[in-house]
């Protein structure tokens, strides 16, 4: 037997399908197809992948047999095992992995808000050695910055690291998963919109009066989080089904020379580069654009001053220096606008 046998007869004995070990490897099912069809050979790194789903070596996986290894034929009282295959299953924990981020960076945005609802109980009221009386508010504003940290910072690297060992993900998703996710968001609005105005009610009562005023605020700012806790989560939940974004996604953390050698299928990898392409340009351009506004900014500030008589009785005021600040966000509209031109002429080539 060679590879492509051995291969079949692997995910034949697991009942695995052609998308499901795709998605394990972090290629696309065409590939796998490929590999069985004889018509291309995965590197070195995937064929040592492909042995640790397997369990089996190198040597049998390439030149072996593997079913008479394990005391098997490739067929079971003479009928031949057949090769599963079906629809796209999450194989690589891809849907688990999304929400652990729906829960982890609502609850630290949702940290802040609490804690900050939690200082305003305790505004003006401690000091430490004789400091700010706002010493313990300014403390528990922190300790939430904290815990929001605590929650970001790790989602966001295991998030990157997800993203690198499955740049690419069959879309497993069905149109019933998408509709109760939909209907899940728009109760999560609903809800969330609910509890922002219940925070709102309470600081319209209780902030009428100068004793209570800091309750309301605290209660305020609890509703407030759990609202946004709502929407930011199941907006999280029904955006993670948008595989063709995550593939986007990855492919822009990807280096030029991890796309050319990804296991993916032609017509995939040219769009990658290509997109690849396209954002160095677009950032080329954008940080041309911005370095312009920068000078024309700086100049819009110092030129009157140098042009002026005497430069000691230079008044910014009704003068060209005080809109000195309109480049940058002149400059940051033209980048927005040359961004959805690029991305407009890609599609249409």
């Amino acid at each position: 037997m060679g590879f492509r046998e051995n291969l079949q007869h692997l995910r034949a004995t697991r009942n695995m399908t052609q998308e499901q070990l795709a998605m394990l490897l972090g290629v696309s099912r065409q590939s796998v197809t490929k590999w069985e069809a004889a018509k291309s050979y995965p590197e070195m790194d995937k064929l040592l992948k492909i042995c640790q789903i397997f369990e089996c070596s190198l040597d049998d996986l390439v030149t072996g047999d593997v079913a008479a290894l394990a005391g098997n034929a490739s067929s079971v009282n003479g009928t031949q095992v057949p090769v599963p295959d079906g629809p796209p299953q999450d194989i690589c924990g891809y849907d688990e992995h999304q929400r652990m981020m729906a829960f982890k960076v609502p609850t630290g945005v949702a940290a802040i808000l609490v804690m900050c609802g939690i200082a305003f109980l305790f505004e003006g009221s401690f000091s430490f050695m004789g400091g700010d009386a706002d010493t313990l508010m300014i403390v528990l504003i922190l300790l939430g910055v904290l815990i929001c940290l605590a929650f970001a910072v790790p989602a966001g690297m295991e998030h990157a690291a997800f993203m690198k060992a499955h740049p690419y993900i069959e879309d497993f998703y069905t149109e019933d998963d998408r509709a109760s996710a939909r209907r899940d968001l728009s109760r999560a609005i609903v809800a969330g919109i609910a509890a922002i105005f219940v925070g709102v009610a309470c600081i319209m009562v209780f902030g009428e009066h100068r004793d209570t005023e800091r309750q309301g605020l605290c209660l305020l700012m609890l509703f407030v989080a759990l609202g946004v806790w709502l929407i930011v989560r199941y907006g999280m939940l029904l955006g993670r089904m948008n595989i063709a974004e995550y593939n986007k996604s990855a492919a822009e953390e990807l280096e030029m020379e991890d796309i050319v050698n990804a296991q993916v299928e032609d017509e995939i990898r040219d769009a990658m580069i290509a997109h690849k392409r396209s954002n160095k340009k677009l950032g080329a351009i954008c940080g041309a654009i911005m370095i312009a506004a920068t000078i024309i900014g700086l100049a819009l500030l110092f030129i009157p001053v140098f042009s002026a008589a005497d430069p000691s009785d230079f008044d910014p005021v009704g003068t060209s220096a005080m809109w000195f600040w309109v480049a940058w966000p002149v400059g940051g509209m033209i980048c927005g606008i040359v961004a959805v031109l690029m991305e407009g002429f890609s599609r249409e080539k």
